[in-house]
């Protein structure tokens, strides 16, 4: 079946089969690798995406149940150049660990901050619950998030 999808304000188009999962979809369609695939169960968050502003898990989602949507990857946080405050923050406060989970914990994290942009820790941990960083540094990323949300409400922050 034909599905055509907006991935980062580019609407991809693909025949494809039915059961085929989001994140093949954006990983083989138009290459967009930064989006990883980890347990595919849902466990481990390293796939999400960002549907209408919204994270979903892509490993267990339909790709066809996103006609019509709006999906933002990672690719789409730097923008000329520029480093979302998010990524700049993980930069900053060494929240990029090993880097497998990073893609997941960047669009959680950009969700919550276009949502909440002055989260408290609490809110940070809650948010980012739905992923596992398997090198163990929760601490900053939670740093990071906080981070970010300061040098975003001083007027960091870059419109896609």
């Amino acid at each position: 079946m034909e599905v055509s999808i907006n991935i980062n304000g580019r609407q991809v188009s693909r025949d494809i089969e039915p059961r085929m999962l989001l994140v093949h979809f954006i990983r083989e369609t138009p290459g967009l690798t930064g989006t990883h695939w980890g347990c595919d169960t849902s466990n481990c968050g390293a796939c999400v995406v960002l549907m209408d502003g919204k994270p979903v898990k892509s490993c267990t989602t339909l790709a066809v149940m996103c006609e019509g949507h709006e999906i933002r990857t990672v690719e789409s946080l730097e923008v000329n150049g520029q480093l979302d405050p998010i990524q700049q923050g993980f930069h900053e406060m060494h929240a990029l660990q090993c880097g497998f989970c990073t893609p997941g914990m960047l669009m959680t994290t950009r969700a919550l901050l276009d949502e909440n942009p002055n989260p408290t820790d609490e809110e940070i941990r809650t948010a980012i619950s739905g992923g596992i960083c398997r090198c163990t540094g929760y601490k900053n990323i939670v740093a990071a998030v906080k981070w970010a949300a300061e040098h975003e409400s001083a007027g960091m922050r870059q419109e896609v």
